[in-house]
């Protein structure tokens, strides 16, 4: 009864949205008729609330792209035009004609051949043929081993799941598969589920890449700021980014008082049980048993280590470090993508080459692993591509209109805008699935806001304040969403890293977030009045924690 009720809430969401789409701007004949208005982001809340109620993200996914190029479709097709030249078929061939158009040649074939998506695609394959190569090599079972013997401990497996996370700070992508490939041994000998190493990768990939200086996001945030120094302004606003903070606070929480709440809980009772993943426990399946027993640890740590020197150069590298840029620049300039699969490719040479020196694989049993390492990876491409089409199709229908006029409706109300900033780039971010897309609408609206007071930056040498925490608040909630959202880029690679089933992950984490999310909201609504870091930091990070330790006292009794 309570599956069905949220079933029904997830309906009745999508229907008064969709009621409220009509209202707004209903679909005419007129050309461009539904750009930039609420029709731009029924897609993905088509896919993404089908996803919750189904369980099934591949349909789910496909239905909402489905839905984009027929409102697309709708929008483009003159259907009078076609009315009067050939009646009802001829003018429904045209606009289903024009919908699958938009959905396959712009869509996703479109999105397969953008030259970012297939460097993500290349270290993703990659990547996962180094850990079957591990995996055959006896590496990653001889980790696990010495895993066990050493960190002895629930706590510790998912602390020291936490610290590897935050130490893995230049790219989000990089961070949720390397932890993943890891820590995957350890978690599971302390019966750690793979929901809950999915949360700990997660909270740890671009929460922490937000506050960190050197890394891809950093670059992405400098490029999007006009008017001041990008790194500045990035570097200033890290005390006030409050859900990154928070949400490693949050881990530390969990992971120490081993409480768990929300579906969470039965999916670490089970755990404990011996049920890692309560169910769909198939979707990922090793098929590369280790091959040699003589692997050592050794074997795990040289070719993860291997792959993050060559990863790190290969950013630097396309970002010009070696044609004289200064460190700094050139992870503000590089092309993370194409550094990540240079680099992975460059890692995956030596690799071979050290397990044959090694002499633990052979090299018929290094080719092997190539079409076992592609096939771990099948899941996460197929999902990704999905989730990038989706994010074409709100882009094709001007979502970034619609939210720029939500914004600038709000600029009367300066004190709460660091608090609007923040619920309106969750809600972008969770609808579209992207932090990058999100921040990069948003921060120009806030910098044309205060496009006066940036004027005097270059002069005084100093941000104000209320620019610094409307930024923190677009950062914040852009990470947010991406967290939360059953097709961000991110959430799909830590499913993919913890070798989670992606609705598990994502249903899982979703009251861990909110409950950061909505104390963060408090801090931004502080800090419109009180703009001191010291401040509005410590009552948010004292709100979350009594917070929790309520929410411990009252769901640790229910429960025993």
């Amino acid at each position: 009864m309570k599956k069905n009720l949220k079933n029904i809430i997830f309906i009745l969401i999508i229907a008064a949205y969709t009621v409220c789409c009509f209202i707004q701007a209903p679909i005419t004949n007129a050309v461009g008729e539904n750009f930039g208005t609420m029709w731009s982001l029924l897609p993905p809340i088509v896919a993404i609330g089908l996803a919750l109620i189904t369980k099934e993200v591949y349909s789910s996914l496909f239905i909402g792209i489905l839905t984009g190029g027929a409102i697309y479709a709708l929008s483009v097709v003159d259907i009078h035009h076609f009315l009067d030249a050939g009646g009802p078929l001829y003018a429904f061939g045209a606009t289903f004609s024009k919908m699958f158009d938009t959905v396959v040649k712009d869509g996703i074939i479109a999105n397969i051949a953008d030259s970012y998506n297939v460097g993500i695609l290349v270290f993703l394959v990659v990547l996962g043929v180094i850990v079957a190569m591990m995996n055959k090599a006896g590496g990653s079972r001889a980790y696990g081993e010495w895993a066990s013997k050493h960190i002895k401990t629930k706590t510790g497996a998912s602390l020291s799941t936490f610290v590897l996370g935050v130490l893995i700070f230049v790219d989000d992508y990089f961070n949720c598969l390397t932890v993943g490939s890891v820590m995957r041994p350890v978690t599971d000998k302390h019966k750690i589920s793979r929901s809950k190493l999915a949360y700990l990768i997660d909270a740890t990939a671009a929460p922490v890449c937000i506050i960190a200086p050197i890394s891809s996001w950093a670059a992405a945030v400098s490029g999007t700021v006009k008017g001041a120094n990008g790194i500045q302004l990035f570097i200033s606003t890290i005390p006030f980014n409050l859900y990154a903070l928070l949400t490693l606070v949050m881990v530390v929480f969990i992971s120490v008082s081993k409480f768990d709440y929300g579906p969470m809980r039965l999916h670490e009772k089970n755990a404990e049980k011996g049920d890692l993943f309560t169910t769909r426990n198939t979707v990922y399946k090793d098929d590369d048993e280790p091959t040699h027993t003589k692997g050592k640890v050794i074997d795990l740590i040289i070719p993860v280590i291997i792959l993050i020197v060559f990863c790190v150069l290969g950013m630097l590298y396309t970002g010009g470090l070696f044609e004289g840029a200064n460190l700094i620049d050139a992870f503000a300039n590089c092309d993370a993508a194409y550094g990540l699969s240079l680099g992975s490719i460059g890692a995956l040479l030596v690799n071979i080459v050290y397990f044959l020196c090694r002499r633990v694989l052979k090299f018929t049993e290094c080719m092997e692993a190539i079409p076992a390492g592609f096939k771990q990876m099948v899941p996460a491409i197929l999902i990704l591509v999905f989730a990038w089409t989706l994010k074409s199709m709100t882009s094709s229908l001007n979502a970034s209109i619609f939210v720029a006029g939500l914004v600038e409706s709000a600029k009367a109300l300066q004190i709460l805008l660091p608090f609007i900033l923040f619920v309106v780039a969750v809600g972008l971010s969770f609808a579209t699935g992207t932090s990058w897309g999100t921040f990069g609408i948003l921060i120009p609206i806030v910098t044309g806001v205060f496009e006066k007071d940036l004027a005097n930056v270059a002069a005084t040498g100093t941000i104000p304040t209320m620019v610094i925490v409307c930024i923190s608040a677009c950062l914040a909630g852009a990470v947010c969403g991406d967290h939360c959202s059953p097709i961000s880029d991110t959430t799909i690679m830590a499913s993919t890293g913890a070798q989670c089933d992606h609705v598990n992950h994502v249903s899982t984490q979703l009251p861990y977030a909110m409950t950061v999310a909505g104390v963060a909201a408090v801090g931004y609504l502080i800090s419109g009045f009180i703009q001191n870091v010291f401040v509005v930091l410590g009552i948010s990070v004292v709100l979350l924690l009594a917070v929790l330790f309520i929410l411990k006292a009252t769901l640790g009794k229910k429960s025993s």
